[in-house]
């Protein structure tokens, strides 16, 4: 096991676990002492019905839900909702590769699914809080991939979803992109097929991996309109040290590459023997679908051609000059635009 204050309750808390025990994967292997990390916010009723589930996104943790997307009068709303966070297997906080112990930790941790998530987490809803039904799944990215993989996987219990800026199916475009991040993460000598002694030994590749970011994570408007000025830089290349370095820096590389493995193979089709617009039609959520027009990684085109095969969706485009990486709350008027459509969708009945 290898220490890292990055993911502990100082930084990403606070957070409760919850022990899956032996945890069997869709790949083979077994999680043992599996444990999902998770926050909740607000109340539970007595009917059970308002419950919310956001899972977390590549890199993300419940923490910044916590921070830029749960208030009083907000769509996520801790007054009228019971807001479970859960942060998927592998992100650090969960049961991860570096705080794994014996021969399963680190670099041998073993390959997780989209699908591994999701049944954990269904677990977690329903044996730990005793709920039967979903209010709404929502998620941004990875976090879009599990609202997916809910709909279809449980749709009894998913009342209404809404994916944000992610796919059902990953594309073979973003499959590849995503090698290119893995790819410089890996190639670091210091990264050592992921048994090195620290995650600062591998600050070259997180800091090639974050230039990766700062090329496809956000838009070529961003730049040119120098958005960066607004959040308190005074260059690109300031912006791109001092906010994309810095955040990735601390994280462990092991965690970032068992999340772009699972990330390059959200598929939910692989339910119906890769007919997509089968699985799709599974879903009986009232769903709104809702890509960002200037994601580089989930195109508005990608996000509406799924959005065509699930029926009672709504395609709601998010407008920003920020890109992909505005989930982390870049822009408040794009914060705005996502609780208008929450409150909008958990107002319709079901």
């Amino acid at each position: 096991m290898l220490s890292n204050e990055y993911y502990g309750q100082a930084s990403q808390g606070p957070y409760e676990y919850y022990d899956l025990g032996n945890f069997a994967l869709e790949e083979g292997g077994t999680l043992r002492g599996c444990r999902l990390a998770y926050a909740t916010h607000g109340k539970l009723n007595r009917k059970k019905d308002n419950a919310i589930l956001v899972p977390s996104w590549y890199s993300g943790t419940s923490k910044i839900f916590d921070l830029a997307y749960i208030g009083k009068g907000r769509g996520l709303d801790p007054t009228k909702y019971f807001i479970i966070c859960v942060n998927q297997i592998g992100n650090g906080v969960s049961t991860s590769p570096h705080n794994t112990a014996g021969a399963g930790g680190r670099g041998a941790f073993p390959r997780v699914r989209i699908g591994d998530d999701v049944r954990a987490q269904h677990e977690l809803v329903t044996k730990h809080f005793g709920l039967t039904e979903l209010a709404l799944v929502t998620g941004g990215s990875m976090g879009a991939q599990q609202t997916y993989e809910w709909a279809v996987r449980y749709p009894d219990m998913v009342k209404r979803a809404a994916p944000i800026c992610g796919t059902a199916k990953n594309t073979d475009h973003d499959f590849l992109f995503t090698q290119t991040l893995m790819d410089a993460i890996s190639s670091d000598p210091a990264y050592k097929d992921g048994w090195y002694a620290s995650h600062e030994d591998v600050h070259v590749g997180l800091r090639r991996h974050a230039k990766l970011w700062a090329v496809m994570g956000l838009s070529t408007e961003f730049y040119k309109q120098e958005v960066w000025r607004g959040l308190g830089f005074s260059s690109a290349d300031d912006f791109v040290v001092n906010c994309l370095e810095a955040y990735f820096l601390p994280m462990d590389p092991n965690a970032l590459m068992t999340m772009m493995w699972k990330w390059q193979r959200g598929d939910v089709s692989r339910h119906t023997g890769g007919d997509l617009k089968k699985a799709l039609a599974r879903i009986t959520a009232k769903t709104f679908v809702m890509p960002i027009d200037e994601d580089m990684f989930f195109p508005p085109r990608d996000c509406a051609a799924e959005q065509k095969m699930i029926k009672n969706s709504e395609l709601r485009v998010l407008k920003t000059n920020c890109g992909h990486l505005v989930v982390n709350g870049l822009d408040p008027a794009w914060l705005q635009q996502v609780d208008d459509n929450l409150k909008e969708l958990l107002s319709l009945p079901v």
